[in-house]
């Protein structure tokens, strides 16, 4: 094109603006630091050649997983570059992306959800700890979903919630008796009232909790609990999803309660239901034992 682009920089920050409204705020943060090496590898240049970017993806995505994640921000950028008509075709269209192990998302059994459900209190704010328990496994939802939500947003008789995920879409949730009784006794008993705003779960000065801290509080619950060290927020998000499937919930289902953008996100777990079955027949039905 005859006039002249924009600097490396100002594009980049201009992207990342726009990509402000559309994803979440983790993901941005990733576009926005792989741009910001792919600059600093071009010297601050516009060079979208291959054999740059390929030196770019070789240099700062050492793994594979770190390579694709890199790739596609540069898939991202190139074309928001053709949508404002800075640049003609795909420069990106020859770069193939490293082959990736998908690894099966970790899910404990309902066995182990229970022992960690049905302990005995644990902690300084044990109401408050378990309504968070209830929820992240009663409805599937992320971290930073748990953190956000305000008590305005559940409706009590229809046992569902309004949730917004990321990219700020919304979707329903559904939760259960026990999940509800939590709530509402953490509510009565222990919460302290929000300084700002109606969040359901905050801290002692009534400031709204961390993510850090719903990470904390499942890891002590579950250590408790004598479950792996690893248990985390999405190892309970991944159960719910995964039992769901397990007692016979459809997969678009359990894609709109996930909030998935895409199927073929939530298709994953049925991998996860297949191998528990899998492991369920070796080790119950004669003819799959092997000789010994």
């Amino acid at each position: 094109m005859d006039r002249k682009s924009p600097p490396l920089g100002e594009l980049i920050e201009d992207f990342v603006k726009t990509l402000e409204a559309q994803k979440s705020p983790h993901t941005v943060r990733s576009y926005a630091s792989d741009l910001s090496q792919f600059s600093k590898a071009t010297e601050g240049e516009l060079r979208l050649d291959p054999a740059t970017m390929r030196t770019y993806l070789r240099k700062y995505g050492p793994k594979p997983t770190t390579r694709a994640r890199k790739l596609a921000s540069l898939k991202a950028f190139t074309k928001y570059l053709r949508q404002r008509g800075e640049i003609e075709g795909d420069p990106t269209e020859h770069l193939e992306a490293p082959i990736r192990r998908r690894l099966l998302p970790k899910a404990i059994s309902q066995h182990q959800a229970e022992q960690l459900l049905d302990q005995p209190f644990v902690g300084d704010a044990p109401l408050r700890d378990k309504a968070v328990l209830e929820l992240a496994y009663s409805a599937g939802l992320r971290a930073a979903e748990i953190v956000s939500v305000s008590l305005s947003e559940f409706d009590f008789n229809e046992m569902s919630l309004h949730v917004t995920g990321k990219g700020n879409k919304e979707r329903v949730v559904l939760f259960g008796e026990r999940c509800r009784q939590a709530i509402e006794d953490y509510d009565k008993n222990e919460r302290i009232r929000p300084v700002v705003g109606d969040a359901l779960f905050t801290n002692a000065k009534g400031r709204p909790i961390s993510t850090r801290t719903v990470q904390n509080v499942i890891k002590r619950w579950a250590r408790a609990a004598g479950l792996p060290e690893d248990v985390s927020p999405h190892t309970l998000r991944h159960s719910f999803a995964t039992h769901l499937l397990d007692g016979g919930a459809d997969l678009k289902t359990v894609q709109q309660l996930l909030g998935h953008e895409n199927l073929s996100t939530t298709q994953v777990y049925t991998h996860v239901s297949i191998e528990r079955l899998r492991g369920a027949v070796e080790k119950a039905h004669p003819k799959s034992k092997k000789d010994v």
